[in-house]
Parts: structure tokens; sequence; C-alpha cells
């Protein structure tokens, strides 16, 4: 699931006890960095289909690490959508709510020049409207390798879905998912990234590919750690009739103290 909205002031004071602003911005770059954080993605996309649709999918995804021993860590990704989508469906069609939620899980062990982790993810039919979800669950394995050097972020994170129960009637779920990403960060908390979401679905022999360039700074609201990122959200390939022509991208996110 271009308007461009740069942020306001950079936030150069320390956040989180000792650390500073960069520090917030390399952890917001690890998708399983030992920080509690809570980010709120809006994707929107234009010209979808046929009937030149609209979608509009708000990802609430909350990021909460599990201390299990002084080596091991359990990350836990949560994503829930909130999805409005207009005419991709047909002529003068509405659909709201809900969408499928993905929890995911990685243990991750401390230290180490490359990080890692590795765990189970699972696919839950939360949709409201038989039109935003698989009314199936589903289940696989999902797993993230990154590397920070100096300000530089290198990773990727991929996970594999298939269904093992729900509606008989509905198709059932084989869904890979692969997301490489890069990011710079600099010492004020300001960067930039880009990252690319490919999704191939096994059942339909299907592939959509996006390609998402960012600018993000790390910044304060009141007394609120927030990440602030902005950029276009490019449709690169897409069943005809799910492709749309452009859209973009923005994230909120909220930096919660352990």
């Amino acid at each position: 699931m271009t308007v461009i909205i740069l942020t306001v002031c950079i936030c150069t004071t320390t956040v989180q006890g000792q650390q500073n602003p960069e520090e917030v911005a390399k952890k917001l770059a690890n998708p399983i960095a030992n920080m509690i954080s809570m980010p709120l993605q809006n994707n929107t996309e234009y010209g979808i289909g046929k009937y030149n649709g609209t979608r509009n999918t708000l990802n609430f995804q909350p990021v909460v690490p599990i201390t299990l021993s002084p080596k091991m860590t359990l990350i836990t990704r949560y994503i829930l959508p909130i999805t409005t989508q207009i005419n991709t469906t047909g002529q003068d069609t509405k659909q709201n709510g809900l969408s499928d939620a993905l929890i995911s899980a990685f243990f991750s062990p401390t230290g180490g020049k490359i990080i890692w982790g590795v765990g189970p993810a699972f696919l839950l039919p939360t949709a409201t409207n038989e039109f935003l979800g698989t009314k199936k669950f589903g289940l696989g394995p999902t797993v993230v390798v990154l590397k920070q050097m100096g300000p530089w972020t290198v990773g990727a994170l991929a996970n594999q879905i298939w269904s093992v129960a729900g509606d008989k009637n509905r198709a059932d779920v084989s869904q890979f998912y692969f997301q490489p990403f890069m990011a710079h960060n600099w010492k004020s908390g300001a960067g930039v990234g880009v990252s690319s979401e490919i999704t191939q679905n096994w059942q339909a022999s299907t592939t959509v590919v996006y390609i998402i360039p960012t600018v993000s700074a790390v910044t304060k609201l009141g007394k609120q750690i927030v990440s602030l990122a902005v950029g276009p959200r490019w449709p690169v390939t897409a069943p005809a009739d799910a492709k749309g022509d452009w859209g973009w991208r923005s994230i909120l996110t909220f930096v919660i103290p352990k």
C-alpha cells in the first residue's frame, strides 16, 4: 500500500537517557533494535486498475523487545492495517476497515558484527471486509539480517506465509515477502534511505514490487521523541488490476524509553 511534508526542527539534545538523535535514528533503521517504538506508517496509492482506484492503508506496527537472557532478545513486531479503498473492486465501490494482521517474533542474539534475528510469523484474519483480507490463518518463518557501519545501515527482511486454516471457500495463502533496505543517518538524526518491497503470491503466480526512497529526521513533540519520514512509493510491477500509477509513504514513529 506525492505529497512531501518535510520535518521541522531537528532534535540535538540527548534522548532516551544517553542516546543521541543519531543513535535513535540508527536503531529505528534496524527492524529488530532493542528499543520500544510505535510506528504509524501511512501508504497512499492512486490510479489503481481500470477504474482508476485509490487505496490508503494506515499500518499500526509497534515493536516490543523482550529480554530473554543477557545473550538473547525476543523482538516482537505487530502490523495491523486500517484500509480505505475506492473504485478498486469496481466502479463506484468503497471498502473501509481492518485488513489482516501480521505478527512476527525474532529471536536475536546480542553482540556480533552482523545483526540478525529469526523466528515465526503469524497471519491473523482480522479483516472486517471480505475484500480486505484472506479469511485465513497463516504461519511461516521470518528472518532479518543487517549490518551497521558508521552512519550506514544495510540489510534485508523476509518471510514466507502459508495458510493452515480458515474459510474453505477462499483461496489458500502461499506468499513470500522480501524487503531489502539501506539508510544513512547524520549526527542530527536526519537521514535518507531506500527500500524495496517484493511480494510473490505463489498461488496466483503474481509479483508486486515497490521502490520507496525516504527522507527522515528525529525530533520532539513536546517531551515525546519521534521520528518523521516521508517519500514516494513507486509501483514497479503488479497485476494489471492491482497496479497503481503512483503513491507515497509517510511514517510517524513514537520512541518509548524502556
